[in-house]
């Protein structure tokens, strides 16, 4: 009887899981659970993000005996794995970003020398990116027409669950997840496929009906905080969908957008995938920016003096996610009031944030500085203290995280330097907004005469 290897990657349930039900219809006679352990994506750098992830997979190998991880290079592991089981094929869901990409596609070439075939079957997504093009074959730059063609696109339901797998460990044991301490002051998530399920009922049955309207305000946080499950496939978005489907709000319709632009994204990136770190739009290149210094140092610490900014950024070192209108917030202080590139806060989101995904991220940061697909325009420069006043009125947020202004009155808790008596102990304002939004359009009118 055959055998074969389930290799997990994003993909890390056992519920509406294609792949994986391939792999069992391959190997009745065996399915091994694989996790690689690539130093390209288990870096030190990345604490946070692999802290997690260590006890996702412990947490998945606890639900199924374990699972057999090893170290090293995929080309060379995933064939040794193989061929160890006499394995005539390996599963994966496939993956769309370039690192995953070039990754696979090595993995692939061994493993036909050795007459084993990869086989990809479904992916992190509703829609495979690339899926969706305009009536010539070419690619949306565009959200809003992107959007109605993936939704008249539609999606598969949701597979059904794989029982009785018939695990198989190649030496008869599984191997030790490294341990990965959690970094000080940082609260980890709930993880697995069960807190993930468990998670987004309770927002189907509390929150989505009005999240339209919720989800733009930090302090109560309504958001169904899902994304985190979402980035290792502790749920797949179709099973999102599905639940979606049959609601009729306004809200459920929003929610059902946020999850395009997380598709939109992985699309976009699959099309230009040096947009990963370089510029969509390369006309932002020319753009004068400063180095980073001490700046770059407030802004990361949370301590710029400006209230908003600051209780994003140490949410995001307390709980390794923040709030997404803050993100739009923090980023946009980060480029257009102290004049850095993107590329400085993509990067520190990505050590930082447990539900740090590639796409979305560095175009969501893209999006901000006005260099990316339907950007925003780069002369809509967020004022933080009128976000702060509109989506945080009363100050629940930003007292949460910035304990210095606890005892701040709500019409200055956003402006506590126009008090008669400045709190102790919380710094002043490093730039001046109004100043520095003068500043970018300047900058920005360079770049723009120069076209």
């Amino acid at each position: 009887m055959p055998t074969s290897v389930m290799w997990f990657r994003r993909d890390l349930r056992l519920g509406d899981h294609p792949a994986l039900l391939d792999a069992v219809a391959a190997g009745p006679d065996g399915v091994v659970p694989l996790f690689v352990l690539d130093d390209t994506l288990w870096t030190r750098n990345a604490s946070t993000r692999v802290a997690y992830l260590s006890r996702l997979l412990a947490e998945l190998g606890d639900r199924i005996g374990g699972l057999h991880v090893v170290h090293g290079d995929a080309a060379s592991e995933v064939v040794r794995v193989a061929r160890q089981v006499d394995a005539t094929s390996v599963h994966v869901s496939a993956d769309f970003a370039p690192y995953g990409s070039r990754r696979d596609d090595a993995v692939e070439k061994a493993l036909r020398e050795h007459d084993i075939d990869l086989v990809r079957t479904g992916s992190p997504y509703a829609v495979a990116p690339g899926r969706i093009t305009k009536d010539d074959g070419s690619g949306y730059r565009v959200f809003t027409p992107w959007f109605r063609a993936w939704q008249q696109h539609g999606w598969r339901a949701p597979a059904r669950t794989a029982d009785d797998v018939p695990w198989l460990r190649p030496d008869g044991r599984t191997h030790r997840i490294p341990d990965a301490a959690v970094p000080a002051g940082l609260e980890l998530p709930p993880l697995g496929e069960q807190a993930a399920l468990e998670r987004w009922h309770a927002f189907l049955d509390d929150d989505v009906a009005d999240y339209d309207t919720t989800r733009d305000l930090p302090g109560p946080d309504r958001t169904s905080r899902m994304s985190v499950h979402l980035k290792w496939g502790s749920v797949h978005p179709r099973t999102l969908l599905a639940d979606l489907a049959p609601l009729r709000s306004s809200g459920a319709d929003a929610y059902q957008r946020e999850l395009g632009f997380r598709e939109f994204y992985a699309d976009v990136l699959h099309q230009r995938p040096d947009s990963a770190f370089g510029y969509y739009n390369r006309t932002f290149e020319q753009m004068e920016y400063d180095p980073p210094g001490d700046d770059l140092d407030a802004w990361k610490e949370g301590r710029t003096g400006i209230p908003i900014v600051d209780a994003g950024m140490r949410q995001l070192k307390g709980e390794g996610w923040i709030h997404n209108r803050v993100r739009m917030i923090v980023a946009s202080f980060l480029v257009k009031d102290l004049h850095l590139e993107w590329q400085h806060g993509a990067r520190h989101f990505l050590d930082l944030l447990v539900d740090a995904d590639i796409a979305s991220n560095q175009h969501g940061w893209q999006w901000v500085a006005g260099s990316g697909t339907d950007a925003s325009p780069y002369f809509r420069i967020f004022n933080p203290m009128t976000q702060g006043k509109k989506f945080d009125p009363d100050g629940t947020y930003v007292r949460r995280w910035v304990p210095e202004l606890a005892d701040v009155p709500s019409r200055h808790v956003h402006t506590p330097w126009e008090m008669a008596e400045p709190p102790a102990g919380y710094p002043a304002p490093i730039v001046d907004h109004a100043e520095e939004r003068t500043e970018s359009l300047r900058r920005y009118d360079a770049i723009r005469d120069a076209r």
